[in-house]
């Protein structure tokens, strides 16, 4: 899954408009313009297509913390340069402020099983001998998962 891939998601999952999601980006103190986002949530095949780099990406996930949870007091996390799967599923469960069990039932939502033994490894430090790598497939899951719980038809 790339980068783009997951911000089209988010942005559908959770409705978020030009405006709002401009204002993201800002509140992690990243500006970016409209044309930037444009090309960012383009399909792949399109022309004017751009890949999101990891720090840019990085900085949409701590503003998505940032609007879901509030800003943090005094000083900001510093944003990553590089995300790998682990950081981004780390960093969705900040923003929905999601348990473990919660998000074994997120991934029961799309008829994908884990026990939280196995998704605890993925929140564990990288040093540690039970850490293991978030894969693609365990990351699309989720964001499906999210899609599923949170994503409300306008005809609904």
């Amino acid at each position: 899954m790339t980068n783009n891939d997951i911000l089209r998601r988010l942005r559908y999952t959770f409705e978020l408009n030009d405006a709002q999601m401009i204002a993201v980006f800002a509140s992690a103190d990243s500006l970016v313009t409209r044309a930037q986002m444009s090309n960012w949530l383009k399909k792949d095949d399109d022309p004017e297509y751009i890949a999101i780099y990891d720090k840019d990406f990085a900085a949409f996930l701590q503003g998505f913390i940032n609007l879901k949870r509030g800003k943090k007091e005094g000083e900001q996390p510093k944003i990553e340069k590089k995300l790998n799967n682990n950081i981004i599923f780390r960093k969705l469960k900040i923003a929905l402020a999601l348990k473990d069990e919660d998000i074994v039932e997120i991934l029961d939502l799309v008829n994908f099983r884990i026990s939280k033994h196995e998704l605890s490894a993925f929140f564990r430090n990288p040093n540690q001998n039970q850490y293991r790598p978030c894969k693609d497939q365990i990351l699309r899951n989720f964001v499906h998962g999210l899609q599923v719980k949170y994503h409300v038809p306008k005809n609904a």
